[in-house]
């Protein structure tokens, strides 16, 4: 009678310890994919190109500014024909941002003039990179 005490409280304490061993593994497998998740989210948020291609316009102006980081940026106007009224020409402004320095250089000195820029276009802005989802990283063409 005593024997079968011990070997169902052993019983008891096995079962108990696989049970807990099990919640264990859950429990990291969902910290695991929960982690790989967040991860795919951020890069597809701040890192993954949702676009490129070119725009052309006159370069309004080059900046640099920011309160903790300092960024690049600039905006290009752009002629056309828009939805004002009929016959008028009217004008769109693209707004980016500005990969590297050196890029910011030659646009900050020829300010007033046409260019052709590369951009990229984020799904999130990054405050390190720039205020605007289109980040120019290169120029293609100055007139």
């Amino acid at each position: 009678m005593y024997q079968d005490k011990n070997m169902e409280t052993a019983s008891t304490q096995n079962t108990s310890q696989k049970v807990k061993s099990k919640v264990k593994s859950f429990l990291a497998w969902l910290v695991l994919i929960l982690f790989l998740a967040a991860g795919g989210y951020v890069y597809w948020k701040y890192y993954f190109v949702f676009g490129e291609g070119v725009k052309s316009g006159y370069l309004n102006y080059a900046v640099k500014k920011g309160n903790l980081f300092k960024t690049y940026e600039g905006k290009l106007i752009q002629e056309g024909f828009g939805s004002g009224r009929a016959g008028t020409l009217t004008s769109n402004e693209f707004v980016f941002s500005i990969e590297s320095d050196s890029i910011f250089h030659i646009l900050e000195s020829n300010s007033g003039k046409f260019f052709d820029l590369h951009y990229k276009e984020y799904h999130g802005v990054l405050p390190w990179r720039g205020n605007t989802v289109y980040i120019v990283d290169k120029i293609v063409n100055m007139k």
